[in-house]
């Protein structure tokens, strides 16, 4: 199986990172609506806790599209997987904390 991501260049998990250390890094991820984040990849096991919640959708680089309705306060658990990115198709601002587990 041919690596397809080899040659592509892959943006960051969020916009920010507000905590690391040799356990965990902590993103900052803000999305208006009809903003996305990048075609990114996950190295690592990670939470994704809503502060706003938002109509998000994930697309997968081989065009597989989930919906992702995020909650204020909801909390997501997700192992590292496909090459992605994540789109606010709602009409609220998106902001959450992405929990990298190292």
């Amino acid at each position: 199986m041919t690596d397809v991501t080899h040659d592509l260049e892959l943006g960051p998990v969020g916009q920010e990172i507000v905590y690391e250390n040799d356990r965990v890094r902590v993103w900052h991820i803000r999305l208006a609506p009809g903003e996305r984040q990048p075609l990114h990849r996950h190295d690592h096991p990670y939470l994704v806790v809503a502060i706003e919640g938002a109509k998000n959708v994930v697309q997968t680089i081989d065009g597989t599209r989930i919906d992702a309705d995020e909650p204020a306060g909801g909390v997501v658990y997700r192992d590292p997987g496909a090459v992605h990115m994540l789109t606010n198709v709602g009409d609220t601002t998106y902001l959450a904390r992405l929990v990298e587990l190292k």
